[in-house]
């Protein structure tokens, strides 16, 4: 059965230079560094709170790293480093520590004084085309159904549901059979005893416990696809941010698969709970303190670009010619796509390249669609690629590219595939960022 929609006038509430779509930390770089590069800028998100992952999805830390560029500015500006020693953090950084609260407040401060648009509570929903160029989006919100007319559009929505609305071209999840990587909500338990608890920061890493080895344990005692166990320090007092839940086989574009991985995902975190109080010493007092609103969906749409990074890039660290993000640093973090903890085709402890990659500017460029940039986990990338990059601190830089490319591009009235990449370097250099 369909519904034929009758035709009806939309107002045209602004008219903009760069509209960003997405407020995670790729759409807080797009929109804070389109603006500092002189253009009108608009940014829409759906929920409440900007930063996305970073707050609203409640993460415990930046993991992963790049070297200058926004990602260091927003740890200059929201580090809340706790009085402890130098390990107290995450590997060794406390500045890598996430208050979410503080955080939020920091972003909104840095939109204000760049001079961005704000738009919360608001959804992208369609987009307006003229042949092969987006023109413009279509929002709801309660002020109703609105569009947005832009030069240039920024998709940092994770997803690409406008760039995937536009028409461009992409595949989900990994290339020989659709798989995704499962989707986690995060949550943080109070009343830990700090002096005896243990912090596992990673599927292979191992600690033993009164009881056995803490890992080998959850996959025994804690109900399936749930069994890893990830415990992370907290910038408050006895408080461990916990990255525990679990759920496969889901897709994250789809609503009814949203809905289903946050049913099983919360039902699981009672059972993790008692688990740690069983077993895990130093929580045996703890308790849920809260928990995301936001689901951790790590993988779906890859587009297709002007250009593609592959896994061999990444383990070559290859400098591209076209380079916009530099000294990007990670590991394949691929979560187990049947079950559990690291998946058979990651590498966490056995990854080896410790020089860090570029990103080049084709990578946020769809291959097919023009006035349409990508930032974030969605750009021009293999499955095992995006393991790498997927990551927060790396798509901060990725939108800071974005946002000045886009910028240039509106104020020449040229496409973004048409700006010269020597201009965005330049400007990323003199902010810090070298290949």
């Amino acid at each position: 059965m369909t519904y034929m929609e009758p035709s009806r006038e939309i107002p045209v509430i602004a008219q903009v230079d760069v509209l960003v779509l997405g407020s995670g930390p790729a759409g807080m770089g797009a929109s804070i560094w389109a603006a500092r590069s002189g253009a009108d800028v608009m940014l829409v998100e759906q929920s409440g709170d900007v930063g996305g992952i970073s707050t609203v999805g409640l993460m415990s830390h930046w993991t992963g790293r790049t070297v200058g560029g926004f990602y260091e500015e927003i740890l200059e500006r929201s580090a809340d480093i706790p009085e402890a020693s130098e390990d107290y953090g995450f590997n060794g950084s406390p500045r890598q520590l996430i208050n979410p609260e503080r955080l939020k407040t920091v972003y909104l401060e840095m939109l204000k004084e760049a001079g961005v648009r704000l738009r919360l509570y608001t959804f992208a929903s369609d987009v307006i085309m003229e042949e092969n160029r987006i023109k413009g989006v279509i929002l709801e919100s309660k002020s109703g159904r609105e569009a947005v007319m832009a030069k240039v559009v920024i998709d940092c929505t994770g997803d690409g549901d406008i760039a995937a609305r536009a028409g461009a071209e992409y595949v989900k999840g990994r290339e020989s059979d659709g798989a995704m990587q499962p989707a986690s909500i995060m949550f943080k338990v109070g009343g830990v005893d700090y002096s005896r608890a243990i912090f596992p920061g990673g599927f292979e890493q191992k600690v033993q416990v009164p009881a056995g080895e803490i890992q080998a344990l959850g996959r025994e005692n804690l109900p399936s696809p749930a069994g890893h166990v990830l415990l992370y320090r907290s910038t408050l007092p006895g408080v461990v941010t916990c990255n525990m839940t679990n759920c496969i086989g889901i897709d994250g574009t789809d609503a009814d698969d949203l809905a289903k991985a946050t049913f099983l995902c919360r039902e699981q975190m009672e059972p993790i709970i008692k688990f740690l109080r069983a077993y895990a010493p130093g929580y045996e007092n703890c308790y849920l303190l809260s928990s995301a609103s936001l689901i951790g969906v790590r993988e779906t749409r890859h587009f297709a670009g002007v250009e593609t990074i592959t896994e061999q890039d990444i383990q070559e660290a290859r400098i591209f010619e076209d380079w916009v993000v530099t000294k990007a640093h990670f590991n394949f973090d691929v979560h187990n796509m049947t079950g559990n903890g690291l998946d058979a085709t990651g590498s966490q402890e056995t990854f080896k390249q410790v020089k860090g990659y570029t990103i080049p500017y084709g990578c946020l460029v769809p291959k097919t669609i023009d006035g349409l940039l990508l930032a974030g986990r969605n750009i021009s990338g293999t499955h095992m690629a995006h393991a790498n990059y997927r990551v927060m601190p790396i798509c901060a830089n990725m939108g800071q590219a974005a946002g000045i490319a886009a910028a240039l591009a509106a104020k020449d009235g040229i496409l973004p595939r048409d700006v010269n990449v020597k201009r965005i370097q330049e400007i990323l250099r003199q902010n810090g960022v070298e290949p």
